[in-house]
């Protein structure tokens, strides 16, 4: 699956599954590990690793295997590493602490999760 369309399968998973302020960060240049990071947020820990969980099967379903899914253990931040794609979800509280979407370069590119 091209990773265009992968983020977007991710995109509309995390839509479906409620997830909350999806932002979408294309940083394609700035890392040669992932084309695209999207980063979610979840309403309790039980919400964030449903979210990832449901994620999971879903790219699973479309025969897409994850490389890892960490944290999902507690569930303030579950990533879940789909090569072209990593998706963070995250509590809020957490998510304001490392504050991820600041910590590339001030000319990141942010592509709307409306698609």
């Amino acid at each position: 699956m091209e990773a265009e369309q992968l983020k977007d399968l991710v995109v509309d998973q995390l839509e479906g599954s409620k997830a909350k302020d999806i932002k979408v960060l294309n940083v394609k240049g700035l890392s040669s590990v992932t084309d695209y990071m999207i980063i979610a947020s979840g309403t309790s820990s039980r919400h964030v690793k449903s979210v990832a969980h449901n994620l999971v099967s879903s790219v699973k379903d479309e025969g897409v295997q994850p490389l890892g899914v960490e944290g999902d253990d507690v569930a303030e931040w579950v990533l879940v590493d789909l090569g072209d794609v990593v998706a963070h979800i995250m509590m809020p509280q957490t998510r304001d602490f490392y504050q991820l979407e600041k910590l590339w370069d001030p000319n990141w590119k942010e592509v709307s999760a409306q698609h």
